[in-house]
């Protein structure tokens, strides 16, 4: 049955008084939703140090949320929830994740943003069905070329990461209409940027966020008219 809360407990009891997962919750194998985030009203009170290795038998879920624990590493056995729609990772300690993650093809929301990743996983590539990917406030300081698979995103958000670089595969997301770079360390863009033709900020400022990087190759003036101008400027350079 669809539900975050756990049948198991009795009606004395709400989730709110528990301080550790009980082992009862990983035989609900119907289980779609699942909450333990203590941020959220029907989840534990506690701080989670560990996702339990037997998230792997709630194979029917489609919603998970973890953010705001203190989690260090994701269990490989999150690779098993192939029916998983949207996975919520924020407000965590994590550094990298699994490889066995890239097998989530149902996932189009993921949720990673104030952790502690130096890199945009590999892995990520895979999923292929993701629309939104929010890595904001990590260390993030490479994107991988193979960002180019995610052909069905159309948010990215990497605000407060450590980009001095894009990679030109990131320009091939024709879906994308929401980018947001702030803050970061990127001096020029891809000469092929303005093929992301979905975004335009010339309307739409929130479309795409440029702030705070030094920003030279194009100029910001440049920059501030959106794909058009950022094409008029490369090809005039090959002239």
């Amino acid at each position: 049955s669809r539900s975050s809360t756990c049948p198991c407990i009795s009606s004395a009891e709400s989730l709110l008084e528990l301080t550790t997962v009980p082992q009862q919750l990983f035989s609900l194998e119907g289980l779609q939703v699942l909450e333990m985030s203590p941020e959220r009203e029907s989840c534990l009170r506690y701080q989670m140090g560990l996702i339990p290795h037997e998230i792997g038998r709630l194979r029917n879920l489609t919603l998970l949320y973890l953010d705001s624990n203190n989690l260090k590493e994701v269990p490989v056995e999150v690779g098993s929830l192939v029916n998983l729609e949207r996975l919520t990772l924020s407000n965590n300690c994590l550094s990298s994740l699994p490889e066995e993650i890239g097998g989530l093809q149902r996932l189009h929301s993921l949720h990673l943003a104030n952790n502690n990743l130096a890199e945009l996983p590999t892995p990520l590539c895979q999923l292929k069905n993701l629309v939104f990917l929010d890595a904001t406030d990590n260390h993030i300081s490479t994107i991988p070329d193979a960002i180019c698979q995610l052909q069905k995103l159309e948010t990215l958000l990497l605000l407060f990461n450590s980009l001095e670089h894009l990679p030109r595969g990131l320009c091939s997301l024709k879906a994308l209409s929401t980018l947001w770079l702030g803050q970061n360390k990127l001096r020029e863009l891809p000469s092929n940027f303005g093929w992301l033709v979905n975004l335009d900020w010339g309307s739409n400022y929130c479309s795409c966020n440029f702030e705070g990087n030094p920003l030279g190759h194009p100029p910001p003036e440049v920059c501030s008219q959106g794909p058009p101008a950022i094409r008029r400027y490369f090809a005039s350079l090959r002239q």
